[in-house]
């Protein structure tokens, strides 16, 4: 090796950053969970921003423990799927106040640190990322998501009696 050429860094990941996203992403998920109808595992959210419609937000429980559940989200369109609908399967751990990806876009495992280059191409901060856009997606959910007309009259009928 001439002096000239450096060994790549290995990438170590931000543990600080990751658990402050899922704890965010724990917290954001409670408060759109609340629109849910009780005892219902699927909940779904319309989003609107001003006067276009931007599809649904369906979250739906996979699985349910003692201090976990599995939950898959997905955003979806009445007229069908649009190009990269996001698709994540979540975990969230209530006794750990977290809640982070494990999967998204067809039960593809998200590594914690991945080599690079690799094969697929995936950042080494995979991870982060894409529970930073968890982040940012629920966020929006957040601002504009609205309960579903059906919902919203069926509420407002129960609470009439």
């Amino acid at each position: 090796m001439g002096e000239w050429t450096m060994k790549p860094k290995r990438y170590v990941p931000d543990l600080r950053q990751l658990g402050a996203l899922c704890e965010g992403n724990y917290q954001r998920l409670r408060r759109l969970r609340q629109l849910r109808v009780d005892g219902q595992p699927v909940c779904e959210i319309e989003l609107y921003r001003e006067n276009e419609y931007f599809g649904r937000v369906r979250i739906q429980v996979l699985q349910t423990a003692r201090y976990t559940e599995t939950l898959q989200l997905e955003q979806i369109h009445n007229s069908g799927r649009w190009l990269n609908n996001p698709q994540m399967t979540v975990r969230v751990y209530h006794d750990a106040v977290m809640a982070e990806v494990i999967s998204c876009y067809r039960d593809r495992q998200i590594a914690p640190v991945n080599d690079y280059p690799n094969r697929f191409m995936h950042h080494p901060d995979e991870k982060v990322q894409v529970n930073g856009f968890l982040a940012d997606w629920l966020e929006y959910c957040l601002r504009f998501g609205h309960l579903p007309l059906e919902h919203a009259a069926w509420t407002a009928g129960e609470s009439a009696d």
